[in-house]
C-alpha cells in the first residue's frame, strides 16, 4: 500500500559550511514535483546564486529517493505548462555558477533524472534506478534536455533511454557517464559532505571558468583572465602551498 501523504510538497533549502542542500520533500510520492514546486526551483536558486555564503550546491530527495519526476496527474492538464516549468528548472539549475552535485538514492526517473542530469556532478548509492521515461507516456523531451543527455552520455546510450523508457541500475549508470560515484548504503551522505567539503574550499574563480568552458563557452578567454589578475586568487594558492596552509580565496560569483 502506498503510504498517505500528509506533508506539503515543498523545496527544503538550508546552507551551512559553503554548502547549499536543496531537499525535493515529498517522501509520500518518492518525491514526484509538483506545478508548484518546479516553479518555485529557479527561484531559490537564484538566491542561492548570489549569496556569498553559498560556494557549492547539493540537489537530493527526501527520504528514499531521489525524485520520481513530474506528478504524472498535473500530464493530464491541457497544453504544455508542466513540461514547460520543468524545463525552465533544468535551465536554472543547468546555469547555476556554483558547482552542482545530485546526491541520488532509489529512484532518480522523468523529471528526477531530468534534474539529475543538470547537476554538474551526481553521487548515488547502490540500488539506485535511473530511468528517461518520456517513450512511457507519449511526451516529447524538449531539445535541450536531449542535448544535454547526449552530451553526458552519449548518443548511444541517451538513445536507450529515450527509446526504451526502461531504467537502469547504478552500475550501468556508472559506466556510462551518467553517475560520478556510487557508494555503498548508508554512506552517501558522507562521501558528499566530504567531497563539497573540498568544493567550497577550492578556488571558485577556477570553478566558475571551467564550468562555462565545459559548456561550451569559448568567447570568455579575455573576461576569465581580467577576473583572474585582479581577485588575487594565483597569488593566494601559490602562497598557500608554499606556506603549508589552507588558502583562502576570496573570489565569488557576482550578480
Amino acid at each position: 500500500m502506498e503510504p498517505t501523504e500528509t506533508a506539503t510538497p515543498r523545496l527544503v533549502s538550508a546552507v551551512a559550511d559553503g554548502v547549499a542542500t536543496v531537499t525535493i520533500a515529498r517522501p509520500a510520492k518518492h518525491n514526484a514535483l509538483t506545478a508548484d514546486m518546479w516553479r518555485a526551483l529557479p527561484d531559490v536558486l537564484a538566491r542561492m546564486a548570489t549569496d556569498p555564503a553559498v560556494r557549492a550546491l547539493v540537489l537530493t530527495g527526501a527520504g528514499d529517493s531521489f525524485s520520481a519526476g513530474a506528478d504524472i496527474g498535473a500530464l493530464r492538464e491541457p497544453g504544455d505548462a508542466i513540461q514547460d516549468l520543468s524545463v525552465r528548472a533544468e535551465e536554472a539549475l543547468a546555469a547555476f555558477p556554483k558547482p552542482t552535485l545530485a546526491a541520488v538514492r532509489g529512484y532518480c526517473v522523468g523529471g528526477g533524472a531530468q534534474l539529475a542530469v543538470a547537476c554538474d556532478l551526481r553521487f548515488a548509492e547502490e540500488g539506485a534506478r535511473f530511468g528517461v521515461t518520456p517513450a512511457k507516456l507519449g511526451v516529447v523531451y524538449r531539445s535541450s534536455s536531449t542535448r544535454r543527455l547526449v552530451s553526458l552520455v552519449g548518443p548511444s546510450t541517451a538513445k536507450y533511454l529515450l527509446f526504451s523508457g526502461e531504467l537502469i541500475e547504478t552500475g550501468r549508470a556508472l559506466r556510462a557517464g551518467l553517475v560520478d560515484e556510487v557508494l555503498a548504503p548508508g554512506q552517501l551522505g558522507r562521501r558528499v559532505a566530504e567531497f563539497t567539503r573540498t568544493l567550497a574550499a577550492r578556488s571558485q574563480l577556477t570553478q566558475a571558468a571551467a564550468k562555462e568552458y565545459a559548456t561550451g563557452r569559448e568567447d570568455r578567454d579575455e573576461y576569465w583572465d581580467e577576473q583572474a589578475r585582479a581577485s588575487g586568487d594565483r597569488a593566494e594558492g601559490v602562497a598557500a602551498f608554499l606556506e603549508r596552509r589552507t588558502p583562502r580565496f576570496e573570489w565569488t560569483v557576482r550578480d
